[in-house]
């Protein structure tokens, strides 16, 4: 079998999970999922979010290298949630924004985080999931993680506005980009098979290829 790695990426809410396991389960591929390691920091940075939001996001930043090294390891082909740039570039760079992340410690974490990702292998495609707020906003409802309902509008337009940022200028890997508004591939097979199409034309070798549109 092929050796392929392939990461979703996308904002809260978007599908990221449940398009690994749909792909996965259609494929036979392993799906990754985020690091479930309890974070010893969390709740000390739910406290004071300046005081903690360095030593928190230099954890999970530390797990997610973990596990992209690990699952580099892999010799069959491998479908995993989230990357480790979202890590820092959506992220850390939110609470960075925000002023819970003071300039010296973000410009550390952001030299750790550089000379950590020069060292690892990229997927060899990113599959980005675009939506909009009120797309978001709604599958966050219909999950119904108590946690998540408090997310506001604003802070889910803010990690939006990062992703495109962060999308527009990766350059490690092709970048598919998958408008999900027009898009339900989990009650529709014809979509997810349109995904899996262009995914696996991508991974052949042809041009950038972008699935859906903006309304």
């Amino acid at each position: 079998m092929t050796r392929y790695f392939i990461t979703i990426a996308g904002n809260i809410g978007v599908g990221k999970s449940t398009l690994v396991k749909l792909l996965s389960d259609k494929l036979g591929w392993e799906p990754v999922y985020e690091p479930v390691d309890e974070n010893p920091y969390l709740a000390s940075f739910y406290e004071d979010m300046s005081r903690w939001s360095f030593q928190s996001q230099v954890f999970f930043l530390s797990r997610r290298l973990r596990q992209h090294h690990n699952l580099l390891q892999q010799p069959h082909p491998i479908i995993q949630d989230r990357s480790i740039y979202e890590d820092a570039e959506i992220f850390a760079h939110n609470l960075y924004r925000q002023g819970h992340m003071s300039k010296r410690d973000w410009q550390t974490y952001c030299d750790l985080y550089q000379t950590m990702t020069e060292m690892l292998q990229p997927p060899q495609i990113v599959v980005y999931l675009q939506a909009s707020v009120p797309r978001l906003r709604r599958h966050i409802q219909q999950r119904g993680r108590d946690y998540e309902q408090q997310i506001s509008d604003a802070y889910l337009e803010q990690l939006n506005e990062l992703y495109e940022s962060w999308i527009a200028g990766f350059k490690q890997s092709p970048v598919l980009t998958i408008n999900t508004d027009n898009l339900d591939y989990v009650q529709y097979g014809d979509h997810l098979d349109q995904i899996w199409d262009t995914i696996e034309q991508r991974l052949h070798g042809r041009d950038y290829l972008q699935l859906g549109s903006r309304k």
